[in-house]
């Protein structure tokens, strides 16, 4: 039995992005199979278990982000690339849509040297082939801890339907995900 376990535990990958408000990140990878669980939080500053406050007045270094847990055997990581290139604008230095500042800029955390490989290679052909004309100005960074956020931050679209949809809108991220991948995607 704890063969089996072990075995499962290695059918299980782990993939980190910060792609501004993390209410943000979490619908998009949860609408696909293989994706286990996504996580609201902080990653990537130098205070140990940040809160939200600590996070938003930019005084830790911290990245609002999410952690997906994923099956590879059903989707790749190169996969959950492509969600996280679909859900930013990795053109913008300063933040995200209607939130500035860095705890709101984006990042792809690596937690391999094969993710590193295969995140740099997605941002290559995003570059190339997406719908972005500036470049792409997305770090690829070595995974840090990850700090879950409190738990009212987690699945916040499905608590809070309503204002989650006026914010997604309101932010200024569902006119921009409209105009630059809808055309993409049929």
């Amino acid at each position: 039995m704890e063969n089996s376990a072990s075995q499962d535990k290695k059918e299980v990958e782990v993939a980190t992005f910060a792609g501004g408000c993390f209410w943000c990140m979490v619908k998009p990878f949860h609408k696909y199979e293989g994706v286990l669980e996504v996580v609201s939080g902080y990653t990537g500053g130098h205070v140990p278990n940040p809160t939200y406050e600590q996070v938003c007045s930019e005084t830790t270094g911290h990245y609002e982000a999410v952690q997906v847990t994923f099956d590879p055997r059903i989707i790749s990581y190169p996969e959950i690339l492509d969600i996280f290139w679909q859900s930013v604008d990795p053109t913008d230095a300063g933040g995200q849509f209607g939130d500035r500042g860095s705890s709101y800029k984006t990042a792809i955390f690596y937690h391999s040297e094969k993710q590193q490989e295969q995140a740099q290679a997605s941002k290559e052909k995003t570059q190339q082939s997406g719908p972005f004309q500036m470049p792409l100005v997305t770090p690829i960074l070595p995974a840090q801890e990850f700090y879950p956020a409190e738990e009212y931050h987690q699945d916040y679209y499905k608590k809070n339907p309503s204002h989650y949809g006026r914010y997604f809108v309101g932010s200024g991220r569902a006119g921009f995900l409209e105009r630059h991948w809808k055309k993409n995607q049929e």
